[in-house]
């Protein structure tokens, strides 16, 4: 089993940044890959980016140039820097975690951009 927890959501001004986190526990050894996701009011879950054990990345075409996922392995922890927000960037955001067998979901992080 593996726990994820977010943090680093908030209110931010449109063309402001926010930095996310996903603090990793349990069974860490076996995931393959952290990502982030999100989810605006009515519309289903998206794929924003991900980023494998060894360090390599994919991202979601909307999240390219403006987002940029990395992560620290001693702390076990993945972060979405997001640069440049839009309001419709609003969503709850998800950090996930796949062993390969099993995904996993943190709780959801809440992300709002004024305009």
């Amino acid at each position: 089993q593996v726990q994820l927890v977010e943090s680093g959501g908030g209110l931010v001004q449109a063309g402001g940044s926010l930095r996310l986190s996903c603090a990793a526990s349990g069974s860490i050894f076996t995931i393959d890959h952290m990502g982030w996701y999100r989810q605006a009011p009515g519309k289903q879950r998206e794929f924003i980016a991900h980023i494998e054990t060894g360090g390599r990345s994919l991202y979601a075409l909307s999240a390219k140039g403006r987002f940029t996922i990395s992560r620290d392995n001693a702390k076990n922890t993945v972060y979405l820097q997001m640069n440049s927000l839009k309001p419709e960037d609003t969503a709850v955001y998800y950090c996930n975690a796949e062993d390969g067998d099993s995904g996993y979901w943190g709780q959801g992080t809440q992300v709002t951009v004024s305009s």
